[in-house]
This record gives structure tokens, C-alpha cells and sequence, in this order.
């Protein structure tokens, strides 16, 4: 006689599912890859640009991506502060890359936001688009 056995395969994780990193981790390395290209350009063109702006996108959607669900808070204020902090930083070290260089810290803070506020705004709404897609899919797997 022979036995035949039934393994059940766990079903792939879509990508929503996909996120399993803590979110200290992922809040670190997003902060970390934007100051450096924050670098890289300052260090090329003077200035911020286009290219912190894409970088800065793509990192919000990747942090939305690779939290694990218990840290969405965590991402989920990340893009203004990250935001925030990157151009106070220039502020302070070197506000002719965000504003005029005779701005103070405030002054070229505000400067800087508002030049890069389209970036702001779509990343910070990719960032928490994903992360309610990702909370109704991890809600509804988690009842069937």
C-alpha cells in the first residue's frame, strides 16, 4: 500500500506582504542613503536638484515596502522629518545649497522645503499609500 502525503505549501507573500524589516533598521538606512546622495550631489552641482528629489521618492517607497507591519508608525513619519532634517543640516553647513547664502537656518530651511515640497508631498503620499494598501492586504489575509 502506498501512502501518499499532502504537503501544504505556505501561498508566495505578494509584495505588500513582502516587509519584514524593523523599522528602526529602515528608518537608519533611508536616512543614511538620502544624506549620502545629499552628498554626492551638494558635491556635484552645489546645489540640491532633481536627483535628491527622485532618490528621495524612491526611498519613501522603499521604507513603505520593507517595514514589517508592527513599525508602520515608524515610516509613516519618516518623510517629513527625514525631509526636515536633510535640509536644516544644508542650513546649517551650507545654506547656498537650499537658499541664498547669506540665509540664516530658518530662513534657508524654509527655502529648501519649499523648493523641494512637490518631492515631499509625493513621496511622503507614496510612503502612506503603501502602507494603508499594505495594512488592508495584511488585514484581509490575516481573516481568511
Amino acid at each position: 500500500m502506498v501512502s501518499v502525503s499532502h504537503v501544504v505549501q505556505p501561498r508566495p507573500r505578494t509584495l505588500w506582504e513582502a516587509g519584514r524589516e524593523p523599522g528602526r533598521e529602515v528608518a537608519a538606512l533611508t536616512v543614511a542613503l538620502l544624506l549620502s546622495v545629499t552628498v554626492v550631489e551638494v558635491g556635484l552641482s552645489a546645489r540640491l536638484g532633481l536627483l535628491f528629489d527622485l532618490v528621495f521618492v524612491a526611498l519613501c517607497l522603499y521604507a513603505a515596502l520593507a517595514v514589517r507591519p508592527p513599525d508602520f508608525f515608524t515610516i509613516g513619519v519618516l518623510p517629513p522629518l527625514a525631509m526636515l532634517g536633510t535640509v536644516a543640516l544644508l542650513g546649517l553647513a551650507q545654506p547656498a545649497a537650499v537658499a541664498r547664502s547669506t540665509d540664516g537656518l530658518v530662513q534657508a530651511t524654509v527655502t529648501g522645503l519649499s523648493h523641494h515640497a512637490l518631492a515631499l508631498v509625493v513621496g511622503y503620499l507614496t510612503a502612506l499609500a503603501v502602507l494603508a494598501v499594505r495594512r488592508r492586504v495584511l488585514t484581509r489575509t490575516t481573516e481568511h
